[in-house]
């Protein structure tokens, strides 16, 4: 590998100045668990105020509010509220269950406000679609909270296969899991088909997907075959003290598929909430000249934390070497940034729609293709 693209790590991307003349209006939908993450971020930014908070439940956005000390936000009970009574709002960002990202995010669109929408993008296939119809209509920026894209380790494996060291790509094997990973801790909104409509696909799942297919600019998946199962989900055991979260589970704790990509190329996929195993494997880009392997964590949660290895023959001979590993500090603070600084300087998203759409599309996919038990064709509508 060439030394210019090892040196990449040492680039300093954190020193940019901040403009605080004017401040940019943001608004929580949500208040749960991840919008204290959003809340943090948007503190320490000198030019951002939080100016509205909204959650269906009645009395939680007051008790955010008090617990971040957000003494002027004005409080809503739904998002349609907070979108007309804040004429002046630059952004949002979306925090509530899976099942309303989509309306959510439309919704904010169609005000003529830029949106961050958590992750997953949406539950289903067509959901996305009517989401970036909304945002083509708006014009406004529709960035997707996937903060792994922020980390200069994940940036390094787009620079790997760019440089060309890796030759054509033909197969992807996404790895990691969790061996016990079912977020119960936050409640049952992961867990719920009403809420979550998706389990550890939208969770984590999605985070496996947009490191290896984001590196090799994001192909159109073209068939899928999938598997779901929920196993451990449904059995009360699991849950010591909580035995009627079994009840209430609904969606996956286990997927796996076989996908067919544009450009002849392959893609084993597989991720896990729960499973026999401490993990389903690294993961691995294998190209006609070399192959990159991706370390697996103990609990895969979109990022990893040891160097890879690229693997070679030169000269008639084996050999292997590693890749730098770097610690990259705050990456949600860093996407909230990224999302700020896109809203100041009518920027393009970090995470764009364009992209995220074929990860929407494969995950769709694979809970088609379980419930029919065959193989599909994953097709996109126009958007």
């Amino acid at each position: 590998m060439t030394d210019n693209i090892l040196d990449a790590f040492k680039e300093n991307h954190d020193n940019k100045e901040i403009d605080v003349s004017k401040k940019i209006k943001i608004g929580i939908i949500g208040t749960g668990w991840i919008a204290d993450a959003h809340i943090d971020a948007y503190k320490s930014m000198e030019d951002v105020e939080v100016v509205a908070l909204a959650d269906l439940v009645d009395g939680k956005a007051e008790a955010f509010a008090k617990k971040h000390g957000l003494e002027n936000a004005r409080i809503y009970l739904s998002d349609e509220e907070l979108l007309a009574g804040e004429k002046e709002l630059d952004g949002v960002s979306i925090c509530t269950y899976n099942c309303q990202h989509a309306p959510c995010a439309i919704h904010a669109l169609e005000a003529g406000v830029n949106v961050m929408l958590e992750k997953p993008f949406t539950v289903t296939l067509d959901e996305a679609v009517e989401v970036m119809r909304a945002e083509k209509k708006s014009g406004k920026i529709l960035t997707i909270g996937f903060q792994p894209r922020m980390s200069e380790n994940m940036q390094m494996i787009k620079k790997i296969v760019e440089s060309g060291e890796l030759g054509k790509i033909y197969y992807l094997q996404a790895g990691g899991g969790r061996r016990r990973g079912i977020p119960t801790p936050f409640g049952t909104s992961f867990i719920a088909k009403e809420t979550g409509g998706i389990g550890a696909m939208g969770d984590i799942g999605c985070y496996s997907l947009d490191m290896l297919l984001g590196a090799i600019g994001y192909p159109k998946p073209l068939t899928c075959t999938g598997y779901t199962s929920d196993f451990f989900g449904k059995d009360p055991s699991y849950y010591p003290g909580h035995p009627e979260y079994a009840e209430k589970f609904g969606v996956d704790d286990f997927a796996a598929a076989f996908v067919r990509l544009e450009g002849g190329i392959i893609l084993d996929f597989r991720i896990s909430w729960a499973m026999n195993m401490d993990t389903a494997g690294d993961a691995l880009i294998l190209g006609t000249k070399g192959g990159l392997r991706i370390p697996s964590t103990e609990c895969w949660n979109g990022e990893f934390d040891k160097p890879m290895t690229v693997y070679k023959t030169v000269g008639g001979k084996d050999i292997e070497y590693k890749v730098p590993y770097e610690p990259c500090g705050d990456l949600f603070k860093k996407k909230i940034r990224s999302f700020v600084d896109s809203i100041k300087e009518n920027g393009k998203p970090t995470v764009p729609s364009s992209e995220i759409i074929y990860n929407q599309a494969i995950i769709d996919g694979i809970v088609r293709s379980a419930k029919l038990g065959r193989e599909i064709e994953v097709e996109i509508p126009e958007i």
